[in-house]
């Protein structure tokens, strides 16, 4: 069996026991990995690297930050302001956390940043309205990963160059993308996002927690009141955290370098003793998170990708020319394989073989480009997909189970507002 077999079939198994629910999520992460490396799907040296990728060490720190800030007041002073003003709504609280989340989504290029961010928040404020968490954070979850970059803001500002990127090596720049074009193309996405985990998401999310969640765990230990100092440091501590996930690039750090300093400091002024420091790592979800990226890049070293992607390439033909069918393979495609594979690493198999398409019928590849663009970021069924995923699944307690049935009407209600609205924008003829 070559490689490629090889890994399929471990992505496969790696699938069932997910669903199954026999083995911890983390469990099965780890001994995928730990296949991949034996059956050289892997390299030894590259399988270990992810237990030390910056995701992993970002979301370590952001933790940490979070429970330092939940140690803090202003949780539970937030929430109960917002209650009262919102007498109590959960569609209205819900519906600014949303809000809020979309909003750091254009500036913080980082769903898993912005997710840590709200989520303390968020949590406080259900339990104020006697709501459980996991009736909320579903929500909030997917809100900042299908709307992160839309807008021509922060990271965002730079898509239609990087498109452009693509056209100019590719030689055909016939068709070239507009400052504003990819955030037209993908706003109508946002608000029916937005629209969507407001006001419907919560229906189908459960009442309680599925599996037990460290968010939980941590709420539910006896805490002894801060010292003034301390109280204060939680906040000054957090503030500054968001505020340097957001000028990561113009301070010259790293997002793990922000939320291990902010980490550190929660420690070293008091806010967190070293034992709940250490207690606030989320052993089970960081190692899910480690062999999810080792799948990942397995499956793309060994050309899962680009044998999905060679079948596209005579699909104008096949279809007639049709702008709608195309336009929905090109996002169906893409947002399946970001599920299980990285967002990167599925567009950059992707945006040549759209402006090939396009090329040879002299048409606009723009439209398809934004699409794979929408289908690669809006990814969020599994813990593969993007790494603020299992940190979701961990605050609001849901299994891979849970996660599917939450996500299959979102997805094909996403699916249809994308292509049908780009398409009719930015057809290929």
């Amino acid at each position: 069996m070559d490689q490629l077999t090889v890994c399929l079939i471990i992505f496969v198994l790696t699938v069932i026991s997910y669903c199954a629910g026999k083995i911890s999520m983390a469990s099965t992460s780890i001994v995928s990995l730990l296949l991949l490396s034996l059956t050289g799907c892997l390299s030894a040296s590259d399988a270990v690297t992810y237990f030390g990728d910056s995701t992993v060490v970002m979301i370590g720190g952001m933790c940490v930050v979070a429970a330092g800030f939940n140690r803090t007041q202003f949780c539970d002073n937030i929430a109960q302001a917002i209650c009262a003003r919102a007498k109590g709504n959960m569609t209205a609280i819900l519906g600014g956390y949303v809000i809020l989340g979309i909003i750091l989504s254009q500036f913080i290029q980082s769903p898993v940043a912005v997710f840590g961010i709200v989520a303390p928040m968020l949590a406080s404020s259900a339990r104020a309205a006697g709501i459980s968490p996991s009736k909320v954070m579903f929500s909030l979850g997917v809100s900042v990963v299908a709307t992160c970059s839309t807008l021509p803001l922060g990271a965002g500002a730079t898509v239609a160059a990087e498109f452009n990127g693509y056209l100019e090596s590719y030689g055909y720049t016939e068709f070239l993308a507009g400052l504003g074009d990819a955030a037209l193309g993908r706003l109508p996405l946002l608000i029916i996002c937005a629209l969507y985990c407001i006001f419907i998401a919560p229906r189908y999310a459960p009442d309680h927690p599925v599996v037990n969640t460290k968010e939980a765990q941590a709420k539910a230990s006896n805490k002894v009141p801060l010292s003034p100092f301390a109280e204060r440091a939680g906040y000054i501590i957090f503030i500054l955290v968001a505020l340097g996930l957001t000028f990561a690039k113009q301070l010259h750090l790293a997002n793990w370098q922000v939320t291990v300093i902010g980490a550190m400091l929660m420690v070293l002024c008091g806010v967190l003793k070293p034992k709940e420091a250490t207690g606030a790592l989320p052993v089970s979800m960081l190692l899910l998170i480690v062999g999810a990226l080792g799948m990942a890049d397995a499956l793309a070293a060994t050309g899962a990708g680009d044998l999905i992607g060679g079948h596209m390439a005579n699909l104008y033909s096949a279809v007639n020319g049709n702008s709608y069918i195309i336009g929905a393979v090109f996002f169906i495609v893409p947002f399946l394989m970001t599920q299980v594979m990285q967002n990167r690493a599925t567009m950059m198999i992707f945006h040549p073989i759209a402006i090939a398409t396009c090329a040879s019928v002299g048409g606009n590849s723009v439209g398809l480009q934004i699409l794979i663009q929408a289908g690669c970021l809006t990814a969020f069924m599994t813990p593969m997909a993007t790494a603020a995923i299992p940190y979701m699944m961990d605050y609001g307690g849901y299994d891979q189970a849970t996660m599917f049935k939450m996500s299959w009407r979102p997805a094909i209600l996403f699916t249809v507002v994308a292509v049908a609205w780009t398409m009719t924008l930015f057809p290929i003829l």
